[in-house]
């Protein structure tokens, strides 16, 4: 597995997502308030909703197309067999560090 150095975690405001291309992939980070960093695939399977802006709390994104909610920690969505992809991604010395 690669280590991806995606740059200063100042990159991410609190309390929302940004969305990186690491290969060919759309990724979706995410710094809620309460802590944490977490990362998803950036599109919803639903219709496509880009998920880096979408509403967050402290472990869920809503989809900003169709309110389709996510649960960050297991990719995992309120309506039954909707999954989105996870990523191991955490914080090392204010850098944020993404595995594939």
């Amino acid at each position: 597995m690669d280590n991806i150095n995606l740059g200063s975690i100042e990159k991410i405001p609190l309390g929302q997502g940004h969305c990186f291309i690491v290969e060919n992939e759309e990724i979706a980070v995410f710094r809620p308030r309460a802590g944490g960093l977490y990362a998803v695939q950036n599109r919803c399977p639903h219709r496509n909703g880009p998920l880096a802006e979408g509403v967050i709390d402290a472990c869920h994104v809503i989809c900003p197309y169709h309110g389709h909610k996510f649960d960050l920690q297991t990719g995992r969505g309120a309506e039954k067999g909707e999954t989105v992809k996870i990523y191991e991604v955490k914080e090392e010395s204010g850098e944020i560090i993404l595995k594939l």
